[in-house]
């Protein structure tokens, strides 16, 4: 049989057919989420510990907030420049590099003596976590096939959940050495992805030079005004801004918080369970999350999830028993779970396998970024005022700002080819 007989034969559903064929998920993308999961695991570590070892500097909800908020502040300011440092070093550089700053920064936090240190040391992390998240994306965004781009969204966000539902739990185990040894096992935890990063891809640090073949199309770079014209990047924006807001702002500065507030007994420990019980979530639709996306386009999916997401959101700080509260964790990380590969790749498709998108995907990052600046801060000044239930409240309400978004977006098939020639 021809090899595009599969195509004519089903063409209602090519991906499927053709999925058997096509070559496995290209080696740097694999390096990528072995490289992700270590992060995530460090990462997931500190999360319940981090607004905690600012309180105990004598600070209320909303300066403990601000501790999350200024390395989303500081991924912002800096974004545009990781842009174009990946595009003049490469994705291996660049990404490395990152992982080593906020490598530093973390185990510069272990050591902090009052609030203002912690808050610096944590705002200069913010820096190198934009210069590996923008790589990254960059390289998954122009490696990825079309066809699978659902797929290996998924594949890369399951490995951040494994390393989010093992993380908190042990960083709840971790606080009972105290809060600052947790600082010191992510900061060698990220030693160790940029170690697995380097060796595995030194080979291709300048992956332009590669060949004529591949320099020609890497060459070729989306300006950011093209990617304005879809109405898909323009939703995904506004998405990602409220999905900032309550997925790594929100839910990282103020669940702890209010664990330890409402359940005061065992507060400590649910905070951290409750940042993997969210996961765990996560995790379930992931396993479908990416198929869906692939089968049956971005919006539906993200519009789906993100509603989920923000009902859970909205609710949660009005429990008063821990099943609820449990539930209502599983369900917010359910309905990321569902968005997530939907949205990362409604912007791989805006760019195009093969294109330079680094300004797109650093627009999308900042946007994401802001929500997560605000989010807490906005958030935490509503906790102190007027309790934890209304500031859930408020961030789940702009939840759904996400999701009129994408209902004004008019999903086609050809859509979703952007990075053929024909319709470039």
């Amino acid at each position: 049989m021809p090899k595009n007989a599969s195509t004519s034969n089903d063409p209602e559903n090519p991906v499927a057919r053709d999925s058997p064929k096509l070559p496995s998920v290209p080696r740097e993308i694999r390096v990528l989420v072995a490289a992700a999961f270590v992060v995530a695991l460090g990462f997931g570590l500190i999360a319940p510990i981090l607004p905690q070892f600012a309180t105990s500097f004598n600070v209320g909800v909303a300066a403990a907030s601000v501790i999350v908020s200024i390395f989303a502040f500081a991924r912002l300011i800096f974004a545009p420049v990781s842009g174009k440092l990946t595009d003049k070093l490469g994705e291996p550089t660049v990404y490395v590099t990152g992982v080593l700053i906020v490598a530093a920064s973390t185990i510069l936090c272990g050591f902090a003596q009052s609030y203002v240190q912690l808050l610096i040391f944590r705002g200069l992390g913010g820096l190198g976590s934009t210069m590996f998240t923008v790589s990254a994306m960059a390289l998954i965004a122009r490696m990825s096939p079309r066809e699978i781009r659902g797929r290996i969204a998924g594949l890369y966000s399951g490995s951040f959940l494994l390393g989010n539902v093992a993380g908190p739990v042990l960083g709840s185990f971790a606080a009972g050495m105290g809060f600052r040894i947790p600082f010191f096992i992510y900061g060698g935890a990220l030693v160790i992805a940029a170690s697995i990063v380097y060796f595995s891809l030194s080979h291709s640090r300048r992956v332009t030079q590669k060949s004529p073949a591949e320099t020609a199309v890497v060459v070729e770079r989306i300006p950011l005004a093209e990617a304005w014209g879809a109405a898909s990047f323009k939703a995904a924006l506004v998405s990602g801004f409220t999905n900032g807001w309550m997925a790594f702002g929100v839910r990282i500065s103020l669940i702890p918080l209010f664990a330890v507030a409402a359940f005061a007994s065992n507060g400590t420990l649910l905070s951290g369970l409750a940042l993997a019980i969210f996961a765990v979530g996560n995790g379930a639709a992931l396993t479908v999350s990416g198929r869906l996306t692939d089968a049956f386009g971005r919006r539906l999916p993200i519009i789906v999830g993100l509603s989920i997401a923000s009902l859970a959101t909205a609710t949660i700080g009005w429990v008063d028993n821990v099943p609820t509260f449990i539930v209502l964790s599983v369900i917010a990380g359910i309905g990321t779970g569902l968005m997530g590969p939907a949205q990362q790749a409604a912007i791989a498709d805006v760019v195009g396998q093969g294109r330079n998108g680094g300004k797109v995907l650093a627009t999308f990052q900042m946007a994401t970024d802001f929500g997560s600046i605000i989010g807490p801060i906005i958030a935490g000044v509503v906790a102190d005022q007027v309790g934890f239930g209304w500031a859930f409240t408020v961030s789940g309400a702009l939840g759904f700002l996400g999701v009129v978004a994408w209902l004004l977006v008019k999903e086609k098939k050809v859509e979703l080819s952007i990075d053929a020639p024909e319709h470039r």
